[in-house]
């Protein structure tokens, strides 16, 4: 191997030689400049998709909005009623009106502030911080089931661009078959239709590549709706394989965590089962009457001449409104439980409904990875030598390489569905990204 001679470059430059410099550097800026651009845009991983999701999401920021919104109810919630200030005017003269305190008999200027007693304030805060957490927790669970659909919107869109790859290594193994047949031909030793069958072949694969070309501009659409972009912002491309992994080894051990409550959806309904108690728990301490604290002083002329204190307590006279309120609190927080017992069945049987297609869809990758593709592939490289040397017809060789990569596509379709499948457990399980 001839050696490499690095020699030391020479201190002067030629102006020619600065102006290939400064066009090498402005083309080294072009090459990379788009490189640079393109790593902010999702689209690489699934990190990246589930990154600008929860950064961007126009619902999940609808919803972040909501919430804030109701934790800004907690305070008001359980502070006092505004106090009431009057003015009272006695004595006024009918002849000659004067609105001036110090024009009339007496005026008494007064304020008043209605206290509620027995913990009132206290349970109405509970309810309104019980409320905004479950908002929290809606959110929450909100994004869970959005992540899932932005995965498997990523999935679609990597196996996509996977199937084209595929398509297109089966259009260049056609054509190696081809000449194949031409070399056969030209020999005198096959006839001139297996290259023409050949041919055939290659531009129905053809039609399969437009469709497929289609099904990557849908998944584009797709991904971009999920994450709440234009249909047709540029994404980049996808460089590794999706890594979707199931947080649970066995069913049993996803139905568990359900059970569990862990999942957002199950805990903000128990949130909500809990600020209904509460809310129940105030309604009954209405019984209770609250009282009203009033202090006044009394004006004289130009001088104050006393002053007053005035004590008020409701009389809850209508026992049969408190009573239906009461009822309607008590069965709000029994649809409130049984909401809560509701949402754990539909999950457990998701749960059950996805486990079983993700099982068969990992069970059927495995087959056509491990048992199928190889088979296919020694049957394809047989078939190829034994037609080399004329053991076989070109039909036997051209169904065997389509065999080959439809074996390919096949496993290929199954690890889409393995994946997406895989989406949607984390959603229904409550796995955090």
């Amino acid at each position: 191997m001839d050696s490499l001679v690095l020699a030391a470059p020479s201190r002067r430059f030629s102006l020619g030689q600065c102006g290939v410099c400064a066009w090498a550097a402005a083309a080294l800026l072009c090459i990379a400049f788009p490189v640079l651009a393109d790593e902010s845009l999702p689209g690489n991983d699934v990190a990246s998709i589930r990154a600008w999701l929860l950064a961007h999401n126009p619902e999940l920021r609808a919803m972040q909005a909501e919430a804030d919104a109701a934790q800004a109810r907690e305070l008001p919630a359980g502070a006092l009623p505004d106090p009431m200030i009057g003015v009272r005017l006695e004595g006024i003269d009918r002849d000659r009106p004067n609105l001036l305190p110090g024009n009339v008999d007496m005026a008494t200027y007064s304020i008043r502030q209605t206290v509620p007693l027995w913990g009132k304030r206290a349970l109405s805060r509970e309810v309104a911080r019980g409320q905004a957490d479950a908002m929290r927790l809606e959110r929450d669970a909100q994004a869970l089931a959005l992540l899932a659909d932005a995965e498997q919107a990523y999935v679609r869109y990597w196996h996509a661009d996977e199937g084209l790859r595929v398509i297109d290594r089966l259009i260049a193994l056609l054509v190696q078959v081809e000449e194949v047949a031409r070399e056969r031909y030209a020999l005198g030793v096959a006839a001139q239709q297996d290259a023409i069958r050949a041919q055939v072949a290659g531009t129905r694969m053809q039609g399969e590549r437009i469709e497929r070309v289609s099904m990557r501009h849908e998944a584009v659409a797709q991904l971009n709706a999920s994450l709440g972009r234009a249909a047709d912002a540029p994404l980049a491309q996808p460089l590794t394989e999706p890594i979707l992994a199931v947080p649970a080894e066995t069913l049993a051990e996803g139905l568990a965590a359900v059970r569990g409550g862990h999942h957002p959806a199950i805990r903000a309904r128990e949130t909500l089962a809990e600020a209904a108690d509460r809310a129940e728990q105030l309604q009954r301490r209405q019984r209770l009457p609250d009282l009203s604290v009033g202090l006044g002083a009394m004006q004289q002329g130009s001088r104050l001449d006393g002053y007053e204190l005035m004590l008020e307590v409701e009389i809850p006279l209508q026992r049969r409104a408190l009573r239906e309120r009461e009822r309607e609190a008590r069965l709000m927080s029994d649809a409130a439980r049984a909401r809560v017992d509701a949402e754990q069945a539909a999950l457990q049987a998701r749960v059950g409904e996805a486990w079983a297609r993700w099982a068969s869809a990992r069970d059927r990758r495995q087959l056509f990875a491990h048992t199928l593709l190889p088979q296919t592939e020694a049957n394809f490289e047989s078939a190829l030598s034994s037609y080399r040397v004329g053991e076989v017809d070109f039909a036997t060789l051209l169904e065997a390489l389509e065999a080959w990569q439809g074996a390919d596509l096949s496993r290929l379709d199954a690890l889409r569905d393995e994946l997406t499948r895989a989406a949607e457990l984390r959603a229904l399980i409550g796995s955090t990204p």
